[in-house]
Formats: C-alpha cells, structure tokens, sequence
C-alpha cells in the first residue's frame, strides 16, 4: 500500500455544482478499484465563491471547515461556516456553502459511497 498524498498544484473548478466564482481544488489522488473515498481534496473558496445546493444520491460527504467564514446549506436552513466546524451530507441530503467572508475559506471534503 503506498501514501496517498494531496496535489502541489491545484485545479480551477468555475461555478463548482453551479456555484458562484472560482475553488482553488487541491486532490487528493485516491485508488480508483473498489475504494469507497470517491473525493478528498482541499478546496478553497475565494470570498463570494460558493458550491452550488446539490443533492447526493448515492454518496455521502464530510466539509471540515480550516480557515474563513461564510454559510452552510442543507435541507431546512443554513447555519454559520466557521474554523472548526464538521458538516455531515448524509446520502439523500442536499447540501451547499459559501464564502461571505474577505478571505479564502479552506476546507477539506471527503466523499466516500458505502
């Protein structure tokens, strides 16, 4: 088994599941057989940027908050985003967030499938 180690570089994902502005998107390279971590990157979030509200269907996803302040989005409201804080997309659940903060909001995301 070897190390599974985040990219140096990162991509440029637009309007990420029709969100506003631009994610700086640092991924992880996952093995693709059988594995059930399907995403885990650090994303960051340029102030105004959001994820798009979208739905999953058959996955389920964890955003730790790191750095910068905005609001998260689920089925039934939004609470605040802050530094420490874990929100769980169960499979089913809709979910979505934004920066409204004046600084990049860092965070990880892991989506894995049972």
């Amino acid at each position: 088994m070897g190390c599974i180690k985040q990219a140096s570089e990162p991509s440029i994902k637009k309007s990420l599941r029709g969100g506003a502005g631009e994610a700086k998107f640092f991924a992880s390279s996952l093995p693709q057989d059988g594995a059930c971590f399907q995403t885990a990157a650090r994303i960051e979030l340029e102030p105004g940027a959001s994820i798009g509200f979208h739905r999953h269907e058959d996955d389920e996803e964890v955003y730790a908050i790191v750095s910068g302040e905005g609001t998260y989005f689920f089925d039934g409201g939004e609470v605040p985003a802050r530094s420490g804080d874990i929100f769980t997309t169960l499979r089913g659940m809709s979910h979505g967030l934004r920066n409204d903060g004046a600084s990049p909001l860092v965070f990880f995301a892991v989506v894995a499938k049972r």
